[in-house]
């Protein structure tokens, strides 16, 4: 499937800012279930410092804002080709080894309310594919998908305490749940075709869990399914952290306000 995909990002501030540098993690890499056909990134009111790969092997570009600027934006856009692969990426690559992604973050350590997830879980499954299966089920039904009652600082031990929160939340409380069960696992951020609209106001997350055999393979706890055609991967990580398509500094006291806006339709 090819997918279009544009993805708009604009910051004002209330008065000029002398210094801000972002660290931008939106450009998707081709891979076994994608292939990278065009991608452009502009900048208005600031501009492009360098790039680099990380340890994760997401490629980043540093963006830093036009001194006394009031406003920056970051314009995305190209084209991926994508194969059905059933949620599987594959093997590891890179130099990170897999004990590293069974590390809990501050935003993935387990407490209380995930210590009983997992001992919900049934142990009768056949295999590890159904068991992880199984708990992105109770994930899911633990968490009411919910706008603003979670932010990027919520953890997922207070996620789960909650009962309500996004992506972003349902991933991490699986993460966390996962290396509980002893599964190196990792953050994932990107886009998602989806099938009732092309405008939406963010990108996408989902995990993946190291399963023997199988390699890295993909569990979307918010819409119950594995990723398949309609998946772009950008980047990965511990955690939200390490993957945040957006994230950086300012220096000065500005107010901030942030607009985003992704469109992706085939």
């Amino acid at each position: 499937m090819r997918l279009s995909i544009s993805h708009l990002t604009k910051y004002e501030y209330d008065k000029p800012v002398h210094y801000a540098l972002q660290q931008v993690r939106l450009t998707p890499k081709s891979q076994a279930s994608q292939t990278a056909l065009t991608w452009d990134m502009t900048v208005e009111g600031g501009r492009k410092e360098l790039e680099f790969t990380d340890q994760h092997n997401n490629l980043v570009t540093l963006i830093s804002l036009d001194e006394d600027q009031s406003g920056i934006s970051i314009q995305c856009q190209g084209e991926v080709e994508t194969i059905e692969q059933s949620g599987i990426a594959g093997q590891q690559y890179g130099d990170t080894p897999l004990w590293y992604f069974k590390r809990s973050t501050a935003l993935t350590r387990p407490g209380a309310q995930i210590h009983d997830l997992v001992n919900s879980l049934a142990y009768d499954a056949r295999d590890d594919l159904t068991r992880l299966h199984a708990l992105s089920g109770l994930v899911a039904k633990a968490l009411s998908y919910e706008k603003g009652r979670t932010n990027v600082q919520t953890t997922a031990e207070d996620a789960l305490r909650s009962g309500y929160g996004v992506c972003q939340d349902h991933t991490h409380i699986f993460l966390s749940a996962v290396r509980l069960l002893g599964f190196p696992a990792r953050y994932v951020s990107g886009y998602l075709m989806m099938d009732d609209r092309v405008e939406q106001d963010a990108s996408h997350a989902w995990a993946e869990a190291w399963i023997d055999r199988m390699g890295w393979t993909g569990f979307d706890v918010s819409n119950g399914v594995s990723p398949d055609e309609r998946y772009v991967r950008v980047a990965t990580g511990l955690d939200y952290r390490d993957a945040a398509p957006i994230s950086g500094i300012r220096i000065g006291d500005a107010k901030e306000s942030m607009i985003v806006t992704v469109r992706v339709q085939r």
